[in-house]
């Protein structure tokens, strides 16, 4: 892949693999890594070891990407570096150890204006620069070939965005709205790891952030920094779960409370009668779509008088890719791909968009057709006919008909949508739909 991240980082690790071992510096390569990735968009850097070398990639809009290839004899010295700067046992080889550092991004620019100006770039490139603090946790564990560190990239501009800028439609923003104008209960983000989620809820709550309330949060780990809010760390060696967390902070006078994940029937529980009590819940769970969540709940043993009363909307999401901005251009249906999608898509959608569009490369999003991530959602409200099913302990796939039949979008449907308007690719909405 022959990105700007890679071909700077691959230059400077080549300047520094051209001196002798003892003059080459690992604190140096390790920063490279880590701001190129930061620069370039990476969500995620994996630094993989293999019989002969490491291979370093980037996650990219959700999609990992080779980046350099580094001799074997660099991989333990990386390794220490990235414990050490998160705080880590260096001698410790055989266990799992997790982390984090926090990196002033604009600390660096000056320094990396002169490395790029020395590769011949005379310009820092714009949307490069710098954009405040990021935080990067660190996981590291112990493979066949040795220690494997991941690092997860936590930038402060995740604060920026809107529910419109997260790919919800008017009509679903207005439904979430309603909801968390509420003064009680319970707002559900649902999908797999990486979906989104938390994104969602920290949007939520920066909409909600008013000087007359007080907003409380518990998370493992505090993803992001947000002002005028009391976040607290889940700490397991301390006893602070996310159960007794949330137990503690009844006790702080809160308005609206996020919980970062419901993982058990303990914290389903209190979470539940928390929201039963007069307090706004927004939380998080793992299941693959909407209607999905209030059956999860009934297997965590809550109650389904106490679902029907306390959870007001169930929001599920994947994410897609967006299409370059720089190089789209418009493409026709074949007769085979109208023939697929007649099966999935609402007939007059079908009839009505014929044009759909692709990313044909270009430098700007390095020759993949695509440039950043919108989300696909359906937003289900938890209205009458759906706390009658719920008090009838019905199926997901009931629900989801109920749903459907009062006004709920599918996920699959949303995604097409956003085919349609030019937002993403069909390929990435049928992508989604059978991961």
């Amino acid at each position: 892949m022959d990105t700007n991240a890679e071909s700077h980082i691959a230059r400077f690790v080549c300047e520094e693999l051209q001196k002798a071992p003892h003059a080459r510096s690992i604190v140096q390569i390790v920063e490279a890594i880590v701001w190129d990735a930061h620069r370039a968009g990476a969500s995620d850097v994996h630094f993989d070891p293999t019989v002969e070398s490491v291979r370093i990639r980037f996650r990219i809009d959700g999609m990992l990407n080779d980046v350099v290839i580094l001799p074997r004899g660099m991989h333990a010295e990386m390794i220490s570096r990235i414990k050490i700067l998160s705080s880590l046992r260096t001698d410790e080889h055989q266990a799992a150890q997790d982390g984090r550092f926090r990196i002033t991004a604009k600390d660096w620019k000056e320094e990396w204006k002169v490395r790029l100006s020395r590769a011949g770039e005379s310009d820092f490139p714009e949307r490069f620069s710098p954009q405040g603090d990021v935080d990067v946790r660190v996981s590291i564990v112990p493979t066949y070939h040795g220690e494997n560190a991941v690092m997860r990239l936590l930038s402060d501009q995740a604060q920026e965005f809107t529910l419109e800028s997260l790919g919800f439609t008017p009509h679903n923003a207005d439904k979430i709205l309603r909801a968390a104008r509420k003064p009680y209960g319970m707002i559900l983000a649902t999908g797999p790891t990486g979906s989104g989620k938390t994104t969602t809820l920290y949007t939520l709550v920066k909409i909600l952030n008013h000087p007359d309330v007080s907003v409380l949060t518990i998370e493992d780990p505090i993803e992001y920094s947000l002002g005028g809010v009391n976040q607290i760390q889940v700490n397991a060696r301390t006893g602070l779960t996310f159960a007794n967390g949330l137990r503690s902070m009844l006790r702080q006078d809160p308005n609206i409370i996020m919980v970062g994940e419901i993982r058990d029937m303990e914290t389903a529980g209190l979470a539940v009668n928390t929201a039963l009590t007069g307090h706004l819940i927004l939380s998080t769970l793992h299941t693959n779509d909407a209607p999905t969540t209030l059956p999860r709940l009934l297997d965590m043993k809550v109650e389904p008088y106490l679902i029907a009363s306390t959870v007001t909307i169930a929001i599920g999401q994947r994410l897609v890719r967006r299409i370059c901005k720089h190089c789209k251009e418009a493409r026709q249906l074949t007769d085979a791909e109208k023939k697929s999608l007649q099966e999935i898509m609402p007939a007059d959608l079908l009839k009505q968009h014929q044009t759909f569009y692709a990313g044909r490369g270009c430098n700007a999003c390095n020759g993949t057709g695509y440039q950043g991530r919108a989300g696909m959602h359906e937003v289900m409200e938890i209205d009458g006919p759906i706390r009658d099913a719920v008090l009838r302990k019905s199926s997901a796939a009931e629900l989801h008909e109920i749903a459907i039949k009062h006004g709920m979008v599918p996920m699959i449907v949303d995604g097409l949508m956003k085919a349609a308007q030019g937002v993403t690719t069909i390929e990435e909405v049928l992508r989604m739909r059978y991961e």
